[in-house]
C-alpha cells in the first residue's frame, strides 16, 4: 500500500471514529445512568426552590424530568446563569439546557434547540409612580435585562434609544427597577405577573404595551448529537400528544395557579 492511500484511508477512518463518538452522546448518557439539564433555578415558575423543600421545581425542571425518565435514567440538575447557558452547553458540562432558552437565529448557529416547548411574550414594567404609559415613553432611558438573554436583546431592537443594564438574573435585574436605577424591568410577561404581584402593595409597577416580542423556548444540545436531539424531540412529540405536556402548563400556569393562563400553543418545530 503507497503512503497516499495509507493517509487517505487513515484520514477516512479518522472521520468514522469521530463520527461515531459525536453519535455516541445518548449512550453515554444511558451508561452514565444520569442526564445532565442546566436550568436557571432563579425563575420562578419555571425553576426554582421549593420554599419547604430547597429542591429546585418548576416547569423547566418537570421537562427535564420527562427527558430523563425516557432515557431511563436519573436527573441531575445544575444551575448556571443566564449568559453561561450555551457555554455550559458547548464545554460539555451540562447534556441539555431547559432555561428559559428562548430562540433566536444567532443561537441556532452555536447550538440545536429541540421544538419549542413553551411561547413567551418579552414585556417591560416600570415603577406605577413614573407615570410611563406606553413602551415607546422608554425611548432615551435606562432598561434593566437579565445578561445575555432574550429580553436584552428585545430591548436593544425595540428601544434602540434606550440604555440597556443588564444583570445577573432576574431578581437582580428587577430590584434595580424598584430602586430607581433604572425606569424599566424587560422579562418574559409570566415572570414580570409575578413579581407585579409581589410588590403590589409597597411600590406597584405597570405592564406596558406592546410586548417586546414573542419568543419560543426550545431544549438547548450541541448540534452533534442527533441521537439526543432526535429523542428528545421523540419525547417532547410524545408529551404532547398524551396530554403531558398540556398538564404540565396547568400545574404551573394555568387557572389554579397565581398567573392563571391559558395554554394557547403546541409542542411544534421552532419556525426560525
Amino acid at each position: 500500500m503507497n503512503k497516499t492511500l495509507a493517509s487517505c484511508l487513515a484520514a477516512v477512518a479518522l472521520v468514522a471514529a469521530s463520527g461515531a463518538a459525536q453519535a455516541d452522546q445518548l449512550a453515554d448518557i444511558k451508561a452514565r445512568g444520569t442526564l445532565v439539564c442546566g436550568t436557571l433555578g432563579t425563575a420562578e415558575p419555571f425553576s426554582f426552590p421549593n420554599p419547604q423543600t430547597r429542591e429546585v421545581q418548576g416547569y423547566d425542571v418537570d421537562f427535564c424530568n420527562a427527558i430523563a425518565k425516557s432515557l431511563g435514567v436519573k436527573l441531575e440538575l445544575k444551575l448556571i446563569a443566564v449568559a453561561a447557558r450555551i457555554p455550559e452547553l458547548q464545554q460539555g458540562r451540562v447534556d441539555v439546557i431547559a432555561a428559559n432558552l428562548g430562540y433566536t437565529p444567532e443561537r441556532a448557529e452555536q447550538i440545536a434547540y429541540s421544538d419549542g416547548y413553551y411561547s413567551s411574550l418579552q414585556k417591560v414594567g416600570v415603577r406605577r409612580d413614573l407615570g410611563l404609559k406606553a413602551v415607546n415613553d422608554l425611548a432615551g432611558k435606562r432598561v434593566s435585562a437579565p445578561k445575555g438573554s432574550t429580553s436584552e436583546m428585545a430591548v436593544k431592537k425595540t428601544l434602540p434609544t434606550a440604555t440597556t443594564m443588564t444583570f445577573q438574573d432576574p431578581p437582580a435585574a428587577f430590584l434595580a427597577m424598584q430602586q430607581g436605577k433604572v425606569e424599566g424591568f424587560a422579562i418574559s410577561e409570566i415572570m414580570l405577573v409575578k413579581f407585579k404581584q409581589q410588590v403590589e402593595s409597597t411600590t406597584p409597577i405597570d405592564i406596558l404595551e406592546p410586548p417586546l416580542m414573542q419568543e419560543y423556548w426550545g431544549v438547548g444540545m450541541r448540534k452533534e448529537e442527533t441521537a439526543l436531539i432526535k429523542h428528545v424531540n421523540a419525547t417532547l412529540e410524545s408529551m404532547e400528544k398524551s396530554g403531558e405536556a398540556a398538564r404540565i402548563f396547568d400545574k404551573w400556569l394555568g387557572a389554579g395557579t397565581p398567573y392563571g393562563l391559558k395554554r394557547g400553543f403546541k409542542i411544534e418545530p421552532i419556525k426560525g
